[in-house]
């Protein structure tokens, strides 16, 4: 499945013509709740929402979606505009963690919308699969204290991204490190030296085998004592991925910030139960 959609990403680069796309004039996403403290009603799942592996193709150059801030892309980069920056994301075909995904997006302009109610400025910041880094790049931007984390065949383009866009423009330097889910968790990011206000995660569920050590990983940093924000927002592509918002609920305390139909991107804010 993996090789198929890899491929047929290629073939969209090489062949679609994207259109130009801005934001609405208020400077909002279409759909987006703008309360912070707000949940918004969770809608059900359509037939279209759980399609097969075609649901995936493409979607890292979607340029249906009106809400996006412009964008201009070619095969190896893509260019945002968030936190008053223009924003270049290096690219790869070759793995998953090398694109830009849509539940990324949208949680960068949840963030720029919101920004009194989520306020990262001076707050420490860690963002699990963070891929591209296109959401650390937007939250350091944004004044955070960033630590950006993904596979270690991951870093390089990752630091390479992170470097190009926030040297010279943060407050502070966003920070990379290597973290595999479930694994070496309290010998990496032992508490409670390792401790942040957010956690944020972006398009991380869809099928592979990894979900439990994923939820296993956000339970790390969100304990109780730790008073830690978790914000996730994802496409719902699949009926694992339903079930695993189901867990995801019972494990914490869980609240819908915003849907997109249109993007079919549900974001969720969660903190630890007592």
């Amino acid at each position: 499945m993996i090789q198929f959609f890899l491929s047929t990403v290629v073939m969209e680069r090489l062949s679609t013509v994207s259109p130009s796309v801005h934001r609405n004039p208020s400077g909002r996403t279409a759909d987006m709740d703008e309360s912070f403290g707000s949940p918004v009603e969770e809608r059900g799942p359509t037939d279209e929402v759980l399609t097969g592996p075609k649901a995936m193709t493409g979607e890292a150059l979607d340029k249906r979606s009106i809400w996006k801030p412009k964008r201009c892309n070619t095969l190896e980069h893509e260019s945002f505009c968030f936190a008053g920056y223009d924003i270049s994301i290096r690219e790869s075909v070759d793995t998953y963690g090398a694109l830009v995904w849509p539940g990324a997006t949208c949680l960068c302009q949840f963030l720029e919308n919101n920004q009194q109610q989520v306020n990262l400025m001076d707050k420490t910041v860690l963002e699990i699969g963070a891929g591209t880094g296109l959401l650390s790049i937007v939250a350091s931007l944004l004044g955070a204290r960033v630590t950006a984390t993904d596979l270690p065949e991951i870093l390089s383009n990752l630091t390479f991204n992170l470097q190009r866009n926030t040297k010279g423009r943060s407050r502070h330097t966003p920070q990379v490190a290597a973290l595999t889910w479930g694994q070496s968790l309290a010998r990496d990011f032992p508490h409670p030296s390792h401790r942040y206000d957010y956690v944020l995660a972006a398009d991380l569920v869809f099928p592979h085998d990894y979900l439990k050590e994923l939820l296993e990983t956000m339970q790390h940093f969100c304990r109780p004592e730790s008073r830690t924000t978790l914000l996730w927002a994802n496409k719902i592509r699949f009926k694992s991925d339903l079930e695993f918002v189901e867990s995801f609920k019972k494990t914490f305390k869980t609240a819908l910030l915003a849907e997109l139909p249109q993007q079919e991107v549900r974001i969720y804010q969660a903190t630890a139960k007592e």
